[in-house]
């Protein structure tokens, strides 16, 4: 009973702590395994720049976990979405202090883009080529990406949920609940940490689990460990960021690409992992509004890529090469579904899945699917494809009574609800998403940015699908050929499609601060 009790007063003395105090810790701690990796080949260089910044992030921590003990529970309720903010503000100035000091010639502000990038899950990297840096490195990247996963699962839930954001403002108008952004009750007011931890209980053994999973997997696949590890990190974080510049260059070969696409269905819909989680998540998968759009766009857009082959696209056709066709069809399922959860992997086959079709910039279409993004709650980025369900069904239903008037719309109280109110506030956060897109596009156009790259950068930011810009484009984007300041444009707009437009507003929401 007495071990009983102390566990129970240590899981609340952390419930108590601030949420900013709790995810530098998490990641302070995380510097331990790049150092590790690091002293274990040999690279005395990295490992003393991470043990020695993890010495220090775990006394500033301490630090403020002190300073900030004698808090009013009252004045720590706002900290939800505000901890959150400063996590992406803060965390990333933290991460990149040893990733700075493994790399001499980098600047600050290099360094500092690579983490937010990689803590955004978006996956966009200077680096061109993957041995400019050392291995050690790699795996740092990866590791940040994963944890800003793992944050995001447990931030919707706990903080995203109960305020009606992130995609949950269309769940809350399909129940019949009013879907005002940012307002809290009294016992979420006064309990800011306790979801946070509760859901972290439940959703990190899965997500620790997954990973695992994913890495065996690609172990036997024949991956190499470090590669194996970091793309399983990526493929659950979502944020495509790999040692050997993408799947295409893996030694698992096609493989692993299958391995691969199986896990690519937890970016699509959260009750792949979550179910039961939330009191309503009781439906099946196949019943599930973004399962069923996802498995439609996968299946149609490969398959609209296929036929074109048929139809007098290409003059070389090489109709009865049956491996051939295989490849190309396969390279369009994977890179599909890879991008549609802002992943950005593309398979080995893609470029001669583009050859196939004979379309000269095939890359515009994972453009389409990047803004459409993956489900709510998952660590995919983009317009969410729940917000995508009720736009659609509201448009189905606006079609619908232009050929018949005076038709009385069915499918029960929860598909009207969808349809009104679920897709007004889905209409309201695509039309924040495509002014937010030209506003960051007019920001890097002013730094000397051309139009399409700023185009690309934009959508790669606010959809977190960093992989996208060199792909999307006729020629590969480089990051690292942009202006510094047009690099700072860039990785703020990560922040923002990261926590998404709606977040934002919220914290301008007079609801939100009374009290």
């Amino acid at each position: 009973m007495a071990t009983t009790r102390k566990t129970a007063n240590a899981s609340t003395r952390i419930a108590d702590m601030p949420f900013i105090v709790l995810v530098m810790g998490v990641g302070s701690a995380a510097m331990a395994a790049p150092a590790a990796y690091a002293l274990t080949t040999g690279d005395f260089v990295v490992a003393r720049a991470f043990l020695f910044a993890m010495m220090m992030s775990l006394v500033l921590t301490l630090l403020i976990a002190i300073a900030t003990q004698g808090q009013r529970r009252s004045d720590l309720g706002k900290s939800q979405l505000t901890g959150l903010l400063a996590s992406f503000a803060i965390l990333p100035v933290l991460f990149a202090i040893p990733f700075h000091e493994a790399v001499p010639d980098l600047s600050f502000l290099h360094a500092w883009f690579e983490m937010i990038s990689s803590f955004t899950t978006t996956g966009a990297t200077l680096f061109d080529d993957p041995g400019d840096i050392a291995p050690g490195l790699h795996l740092w990247r990866a590791t940040v990406g994963w944890l800003g996963g793992l944050l995001i699962w447990v931030a919707a839930l706990a903080v995203f949920a109960p305020m009606n954001i992130g995609g949950f403002e269309v769940r809350a108008a399909a129940r019949g609940e009013d879907p005002s952004l940012g307002q809290l009750t009294g016992q979420q007011l006064h309990a800011p940490s306790e979801r946070l931890v509760r859901f972290g209980a439940k959703l990190m053994p899965i997500y620790v689990g997954l990973t695992l999973a994913l890495w065996v997997a690609l172990l036997v696949a024949g991956e190499t460990p470090l590669t194996a590890i970091c793309h399983a990190m990526s493929v659950l974080a979502t944020s495509g960021i790999s040692p050997t510049g993408g799947t295409q260059f893996a030694g698992s070969g096609f493989a692993g690409e299958v391995v691969i696409f199986a896990f690519l269905i937890f970016g699509v819909s959260r009750l792949t992992f979550s179910r039961g989680v939330l009191s309503d998540d009781d439906r099946s998968l196949f019943r599930d509004p973004e399962i069923q759009i996802a498995i439609v766009l996968v299946v149609m857009i490969p398959l609209l890529l296929f036929v074109r082959h048929y139809v007098g696209a290409v003059e070389d056709r090489e109709a009865g090469n049956a491996a051939s066709a295989f490849a190309a069809l396969w390279g369009s399922i994977f890179t599909v579904l890879s991008f549609l959860t802002t992943t950005g992997f593309e398979s080995a086959q893609w470029v001669r899945a583009g050859d196939w079709s004979g379309l000269e910039t095939p890359g515009l279409i994972l453009v389409g699917l990047s803004l459409l993004g993956g489900g709510v709650a998952t660590t995919a980025g983009g317009v969410k494809l729940l917000r995508v369900y009720a736009l659609m069904r509201h448009g189905e239903r606006e079609i619908g009574r232009l050929v018949h008037p005076n038709s009385v719309g069915g499918s029960g109280q929860t598909a009207r609800r969808i349809r009104r109110q679920g897709a007004r506030i889905a209409w309201i956060f695509f039309m924040l998403f495509a002014l937010s897109v030209a506003a960051i596009m007019l920001l890097l156009a002013l730094t000397g940015v051309q139009f399409e790259t700023a185009m690309i950068l934009a959508v790669a930011a606010l959809s977190t699908t960093g992989p996208l810009a060199t792909v999307a484009a006729e020629n590969p984007i480089s990051s690292a050929g942009i202006p510094d300041a047009a690099k700072t444009i860039y990785a703020l707009a990560m922040v923002l499609g990261r926590l998404e437009t709606l977040a934002l507003v919220a914290l301008l929401n007079r609801e939100f601060w009374r009290g």
